[in-house]
């Protein structure tokens, strides 16, 4: 809230005057009623009663403008935390959603943050003004009566270990309810999402049994937390009568027999602060289970702003020339361009940059050319289990076809994760253009890699702007190209909105096979140089599958190609195919050099071994 500072100060400057009219107001008392037993004219009660009235107006006038400016920076406060916590969400590696689940981070942007709004908006300036009156009130009592002060102070301090008791255990309650809370929304969005799923196998009374305990779990942890919400207030308030009743039986005492000088106005100007001091500590009690619930939800969230971004520590970045060309510039400090050379094919002559190019990028401009190679790669998600690949080797040059085979395990989809830099590797390398990937800035590398997925995920806008969401500067007429290469424009437009047609979320009003043609389209408006195709007819029926290999081979033209495919069909035209088990490579070559071979492939072609 360092932002608006000088606004808080303010507001807790006008809640203080406010404050000190309220106590004003309250010291009244004393004139007014002495004034009546004096038998003093009506003028005087008139005059000191218009007076206590003005003082209280001010003071709410105060309170209200007071509030007015807690709320203003509270909810600032709260939009910049949301926008915080979503832009760090963005920088964090693939590995953080992998391993926690989506349900616990939309807790945490929105019930967490929630509680901390309400937390500032309203606990925070209830709790200043209950403090400050609490100080003030307390030094008007021992202004009035130190003695009957020193008695309520002792009675007080009671009354405060026995709410530090109840609080204790209050603040561990709310914290495991924010828990089983998160807990239960992640298992929600889980199991509406896979709704599909679920009627298929007629798993719908597991799935509510599943939920009832979850929801049994919640409301175990949330009776806890509200029982010891509801009994603060009762307790503070009846504890306080208590305090207020031995208070007046003894300030009646002393304005009986005139101890101390005790007399009628005084007592009943004590008693009205003795009565209002118990107002803040309740108040506070009161607010004190919302602070909790806060402090609960600030420290899920300060876990997650406590999370390591992904770090990215490239020096080699993409730079184009005049002519369109595209070239990874390295340092000299990282490279020997002959060594880069060396790894890949000679540069050609067409490749050469510029003089003019080159003196402005001093150091090695190497060719964007599509040249991937592993080597030795060793790579584990969790370094207690075994490595999920195993000292892998192979490469594909510009423009070659790699296919990916094996059953459910075997590291195909890990080799793309790999590739995209998502995880980084345990052992060995892995080079782009000659370049290890490591030493390239991730989102030039991310940028020269096109992907489509089993699973498509479409936004809820236009086709349009989900084509555009390849490449964000791409304009209609590119757009339309991609989509025509992709074999996507006819079914576009036989749309009634065409591309100007709203998707739902995840595009669930079109096809399968529509949402796929869409996320080819969208791959093929970046243009990228390297494309990689995760299993992507798996799920669509022949025909549709027919009109995606067509689209697909429009835009794999040129192009350097990973594919991973169950339907063998999809691959038998690839330069190589290679086939992974236990994360290593146990049999590469083309189509009819594995069939021949008789091995692995061969079973997976004949249904001898199922390819799951």
């Amino acid at each position: 809230m360092n932002k608006y500072r000088v606004l808080l100060i303010i507001a807790i400057i006008v809640i203080g005057l406010a404050s000190l009219g309220a106590i004003i107001g309250n010291y009244m008392i004393r004139p007014i009623i002495n004034s009546l037993v004096a038998g003093e004219g009506v003028a005087t009660l008139a005059r000191q009663v218009l007076i206590t009235a003005l003082i209280y107006l001010l003071s709410v006038i105060g309170q209200y403008i007071a509030g007015r400016l807690f709320v203003y920076c509270a909810e600032n406060t709260t939009a910049n935390i949301r926008h915080d916590v979503f832009s760090h969400i963005q920088t964090l590696p693939v590995k953080y959603f992998d391993q926690r689940e989506h349900g616990d981070l939309m807790s945490a942007m929105t019930n967490d943050v929630d509680n901390v709004s309400i937390a500032l908006g309203q606990s925070l300036s209830n709790i200043v003004r209950s403090v400050l009156m609490f100080l003030g009130t307390i030094m008007m009592m021992f202004i009035l009566s130190p003695i009957l002060s020193v008695i309520n102070i002792i009675l007080l301090g009671l009354l405060y270990f026995a709410v530090k008791i109840v609080a204790s255990k209050s603040s561990k309650a709310f914290r495991s309810r924010q828990a089983t809370l998160a807990n239960l929304n992640g298992f929600i969005e889980e199991y509406m999402s896979g709704q599909k799923v679920i009627k298929v196998y007629n798993h719908e009374q597991e799935t509510i049994e599943d939920f009832s305990e979850h929801n049994e779990k919640l409301f175990e942890d949330a009776t806890k937390a509200d029982t010891f919400a509801t009994l603060m207030f009762p307790l503070t308030g009846n504890l306080t009568y208590v305090v207020f009743s031995i208070i007046a039986m003894i300030g009646s005492y002393m304005t009986i027999n005139g101890v101390f000088a005790m007399d009628i106005g005084t007592l009943a100007s004590y008693l009205n602060f003795t009565r209002n001091v118990s107002r803040p500590v309740t108040m506070i009690a009161n607010q004190f289970n919302m602070i909790v619930a806060a402090l609960a939800g600030a420290e899920r969230i300060f876990d997650i702003l406590d999370e390591e971004p992904e770090i990215d520590e490239g020096q080699v970045k993409l730079v184009t020339d005049q002519k369109g060309r595209c070239y990874w510039h390295v340092p000299t400090t990282l490279y020997d361009c002959q060594a880069i050379i060396a790894r890949t094919e000679q540069m050609r002559q067409a490749d050469l940059p510029d003089a003019e190019f080159t003196e402005r990028y001093p150091g090695c401009l190497v060719p964007l050319r599509g040249d991937l190679r592993f080597v030795n790669v060793s790579f584990g998600y969790d370094n207690t289990h075994d490595p999920v690949l195993k000292d892998v080797s192979f490469y594909a040059k510009p423009g070659q076809r790699l296919a990916f085979v094996g059953t459910t395990g075997a590291g195909k989809t890990t080799i793309t994760n790999l590739i995209n830099r998502f995880y980084e590797i345990n052992k060995g390398n892995i080079y782009f253009d000659g370049i290890d990937i490591r030493d390239i800035k991730k989102q030039d590398l991310r940028h020269q890699l096109g992907m489509v997925l089993q699973e498509v995920h479409l936004f809820e806008d236009t086709i349009k702007e989900n084509i555009r969401y390849g490449r964000l500067d791409a304009t209609d007429e590119e757009i339309v190209a991609a989509a025509k290469a992709a074999n996507a424009h006819d079914l576009i437009m036989q749309l009634n909105d065409g591309y100007d047609t709203m998707l739902t979320p995840d595009g669930l009003n079109l096809s399968q096979g529509q949402r796929q043609l869409i996320s080819i389209a969208r791959a093929a408006v970046n243009d990228p140089p390297i494309l990689i195709l995760d299993e992507a007819t798996s799920s669509v029926d022949t025909r549709t599958e027919s009109l995606i290999g067509q689209g697909m081979d429009e835009i794999m033209q040129e192009r350097t190609v990973f594919a991973i495919a169950h339907r063998l069909s999809t691959v038998r035209h690839s330069n190589a195919i290679l086939v992974l088990e236990n994360g290593l490579i146990i049999e590469r070559g083309e189509h009819h050099e594995l069939m021949d071979l008789k091995g692995r492939y061969y079973e997976f072609n004949t249904g001898v071994v199922e390819l799951e």
